[in-house]
């Protein structure tokens, strides 16, 4: 059984069908809207107190550290429960105790994470948490793409199966597709081949194809299509990506490849965890202000306390409730298992709209101006939240932290773009001597050679954009250490590029 909002316990037919019914008849502008006359402190502390009475794992992990529920009275008591982690709950309890009333039975689905920090997780969801993520697909398709007027070939080109990202996408994209919007699904997953197939014979069919999958893949994708002579500007190929960071040069960089006009309403990306699906997604207003900050890596640095540049995105405070605390995402959510106060172990941070706003009027720019030729689509008052990702995705190199995202630009430059596939792993190691060095292996596209003036010019180019970027970089590391020493390896090398699993950018010895 379920608590539905009024409080009032209904069966699971009832529950899906009055979801259901929502999704399909609520417009996007009223749900997007519900936050300007929602407490959000009053709608937080009644999920804290709906889950501590319904949900067993919660009970014992409350009991455990002697918290009465009824003490939870304020915003102040709840940013005092103890976070939950992997670690301390999700591993600590079985899977039908992490769901409401112990009955793992009355979530229809399960999900697998992605197991890139570890041991794989298993999530169970019920439709309901998938219409919530649903809303994050129908803000792209709506405002970034239009795909209430223009028949769309939806294309998932994330892995099916048990992982998360291919069957939500999916699901979603279907969901959106029967609230009336001429939204076609088809569903290939990360089979190349496949891709190419239903692109080029079904692709005429409608006005614009989207293709959805994480980052790399879909520039693989995209150049290997180029490669075999196909013509994707006569699709009208929009984007949508999630699962890793990429700079404003990337998205430039396949935008053109595609033949797409306006980065800001021809990509998006979501922001997910298998943990909770989509936390928010980029949209028009949020890629024109990090398109702007990227060419002012001061006035970024001011913004987000650091050298590199985050995903920005916003996020609906009504669907997931956000936190920092020493700049890591907290979030608490109502999913087939509810979660509270839960570490993400994501680093990042949250900006008010106004703020934003402001910050960036003072720097003499005004993104809703900038974006006023396509009327008011993408503008919502809706907050931002940036992230840069886990943090243990840096290596330490002489005090400096050396982030992925600096050495991607440097790999997006002119000339060089064409050499490599975007993939590198960054190490620091060792010579002989004992002299540590920064080791950078770049994996080459197909039937591109490995010659030393290659390894120069990236070793170059990179250093260049980690100077320009990375302020720790550029003070910390002794001049005669700052060049990286790059290594060349062929496309899926083995021991770098294995394929079929989720590419780590860095290593730590």
């Amino acid at each position: 059984m379920f608590l539905s909002n009024n409080g009032k316990t209904i069966g699971k037919t009832q529950q899906a069908l009055q979801a259901f019914q929502e999704f399909l008849t609520t417009p996007l502008a009223t749900r997007l809207k519900r936050h300007e006359n929602t407490s959000l402190e009053a709608s937080t502390r009644a999920l804290f107190q709906e889950v501590a009475a319904n949900v067993p794992a919660y009970k014992a992990f409350l009991a455990a550290r002697k918290i009465n529920p009824a003490s939870i009275q304020t915003l102040a008591d709840y940013q005092t429960l103890p976070l939950l982690t992997k670690e301390n709950y999700l591993r600590r309890y079985s899977l039908g105790d992490l769901c409401r009333n112990g009955q793992l039975e009355m979530c229809d689905m399960i999900a697998v994470s992605s197991g890139s920090t570890g041991k794989p997780t298993f999530w169970a969801r019920f439709i309901t948490d998938e219409l919530q993520i649903a809303t994050r697909f129908e803000q792209i398709f709506y405002d970034s793409f239009f795909a209430d007027t223009r028949r769309t070939l939806a294309v998932v080109c994330f892995a099916l199966g048990t992982w998360v990202g291919g069957m939500y996408t999916t699901n979603c994209c279907r969901y959106v597709a029967q609230k009336g919007y001429p939204i076609t699904v088809v569903t290939p997953g990360n089979n190349k081949e496949e891709i190419f197939r239903v692109v080029q014979e079904l692709g005429d069919a409608f006005e614009q194809v989207v293709l959805l999958g994480y980052p790399p893949f879909i520039k693989d994708v995209i150049d290997t299509g180029i490669n075999r002579n196909i013509e994707w500007s006569r699709y009208q190929i929009k984007l949508v990506f999630a699962g890793e960071v990429f700079s404003e040069e990337w998205r430039s960089l396949v935008t053109q490849r595609v033949g797409a006009k306006n980065p800001c309403y021809d990509t998006a990306a979501l922001y997910g965890t298998a943990d909770a699906g989509v936390l928010g997604n980029e949209t028009p207003l949020s890629i024109c202000i990090r398109r702007f900050l990227a060419n002012r890596p001061d006035l970024a640095r001011r913004l987000f306390g650091e050298s590199r540049l985050p995903t920005l995105v916003q996020y609906d405070p009504c669907d997931r409730f956000f936190e920092v605390q020493d700049g890591t995402l907290l979030f608490s959510g109502n999913n087939g298992i509810p979660l509270v106060r839960y570490h993400i172990a994501d680093t990042g941070g949250l900006i008010p709209y106004n703020t934003m706003l402001e910050f960036l009027a003072a720097a003499g720019f005004d993104p809703v101006a900038a974006l006023e030729e396509y009327g008011a689509r993408g503008n919502y008052l809706l907050p931002f939240a940036y992230v840069f990702g886990r943090s243990d995705f840096t290596v330490s190199y002489f005090g400096a932290n050396i982030y992925p995202e600096n050495v991607t630009v440097g790999l997006e430059q002119p000339t060089i773009q064409e050499w490599v596939t975007g993939k590198f792993v960054l190490q620091v190691q060792e010579d002989a001597d004992r002299n540590r060095y920064l080791s950078i292996v770049v994996e080459l596209v197909p039937e591109v050679s490995d010659t030393e003036d290659k390894r120069q010019a990236i070793a170059t180019s990179i250093h260049a954009q980690l100077l320009r970027l990375n302020s720790e970089f550029a003070n910390y590391v002794p001049v005669e250490y700052q060049m990286p020493q790059i290594m060349l390896a062929t496309t899926g090398d083995p021991e770098y590029f294995p394929s079929g699993v989720k590419h780590r950018y860095t290593r730590k010895n």
